[in-house]
């Protein structure tokens, strides 16, 4: 787990095991047709496929590895007394050409982001004409205003395997890819309950 700090909230990064995304990437590809787990309408998106994956399923194959995850980012940050981690909600995205997400953010106390599948080519400079086509496919973190010797905006590349950690407040947006193929990734929304209701995150 890496903690970075581009602005104010605190940005975790750190990577799951090849078993766990081959382990979503088939739960996904098994249920993405179920109109019952359809999430699509109740997120901010303008992507045609989300799937929410059951609160069995993510008991039985992601609560661990996530909660894990989330210890770590909590404990670099010397957030203490942390009595128990409650995942709220787990669902997949499936983005294609031209889809995108607006600016947003999420609910729960604690939020997370992680990559499933990137498009070849989609960051390759060989295949960028315009510069600016650079943020294609990549999300940006907001906070705030730019200011001297302060930024409001943090970048990120996705990487299959890299999952992002980020307090549910912190605003972000993922822009659209000009080129075929499938940008899959995750997102979670966390619960953290303290031993004493005092501590805050």
């Amino acid at each position: 787990m890496k903690n970075i700090k581009p602005f104010g909230p605190t940005i975790g990064i750190t990577k799951i095991s090849k078993k766990l995304i081959n382990k979503l990437n088939n739960e996904f590809d098994l249920k993405s047709t179920s109109k019952k787990r359809d999430y699509s309408t109740k997120l901010a998106s303008q992507i045609k496929n989300e799937l929410l994956f059951s609160r069995d399923f993510v008991k039985k194959n992601i609560d661990k590895e996530l909660k894990k995850i989330i210890k770590k980012f909590l404990i670099k940050e010397k957030v203490k007394n942390v009595k128990d981690i409650k995942i709220l909600n787990f669902w997949v995205v499936r983005q294609f050409k031209g889809e995108y997400n607006p600016i947003h953010y999420h609910n729960g106390d604690i939020s997370g982001v992680g990559y499933l599948k990137i498009p070849k080519f989609i960051f390759s400079n060989k295949k960028v004409k315009n510069k600016k086509d650079l943020t294609n496919g990549t999300i940006d973190f907001i906070n705030g205003q730019k200011a001297f010797l302060s930024k409001s905006i943090h970048n990120v590349k996705p990487i299959v395997g890299n999952v992002i950690i980020f307090p549910n407040y912190l605003m972000h947006t993922v822009y659209p890819f000009n080129i075929n193929g499938e940008r899959r990734s995750f997102s979670f929304n966390a619960k953290i309950i303290f031993t004493n209701r005092k501590n805050k995150i």
